[in-house]
């Protein structure tokens, strides 16, 4: 059975010091880079938020604050701060991950009008990022999920891997969450489990 792992937004601006900070961002890193090293993975992965200036997704593009929900092309959107915008510091991989046995970059939420939280397609469903294209080609049938964060890009991921028909799992020690609500992250856990996603300690 081919298997990729797919490493989800590790980036500056979801690390510490960066617009969007993930709690403990940066303590994962390593235990990705052993992953890579241990593993003989036939693809690696990394996807990339990738926001052109403006996005509909930024508070400061709605007149809204940080933390407000409006409903964007029909499904609700959470403001964020601005981040991860396109030719950015914010937007590069974090230095310290290891990038040598990378085979493929996907890039999401390059539309300004609509976010993209999985890294198989934006949260309307309407436009694939060409991730399933490119792993199907490659005969991939089990994956392997790590990054950023765990309560919205790692988690809408892996649910849409198992979606399209891999077996899926999740490195809890190599996800750290958002957790703009404190139980997001369990809650996260437990809705990738009853959708099919296998969690590994």
């Amino acid at each position: 059975m081919k298997k990729a792992l797919i490493i989800v937004d590790v980036q500056n601006d979801f690390c510490e010091g960066g617009a969007l900070a993930v709690p403990g961002a940066s303590e994962i890193i390593p235990y990705i880079n052993l992953l890579m090293e241990e593993n003989a993975y036939d693809q690696v992965v990394l996807t990339q938020d990738w926001h052109p200036a403006g996005h509909k997704s930024f508070a400061s593009s709605n007149g809204r604050k940080v933390g407000e929900s409006i409903i964007l092309n029909g499904v609700p959107q959470f403001m964020w701060p601005d981040h991860c915008i396109q030719g950015t510091f914010g937007a590069e991989f974090h230095k310290d991950l290891n990038r040598d046995k990378v085979t493929h970059i996907v890039q999401k939420g390059k539309n300004i009008e609509i976010d993209s939280y999985s890294g198989f397609q934006d949260n309307n469903h309407f436009m694939k990022t060409g991730l399933d294209d490119f792993l199907k080609y490659h005969d991939i049938q089990l994956v392997e999920i790590v990054g950023l964060a765990l309560d919205y890009c790692v988690k809408f991921t892996a649910q849409d891997a198992v979606a399209n028909g891999y077996v899926t799992c999740l490195h809890f020690n190599g996800t750290r969450a958002v957790n703009v609500k404190p139980d997001n992250a369990r809650d996260a856990i437990y809705e990738m489990i009853e959708k099919g996603v296998t969690v590994l300690g």
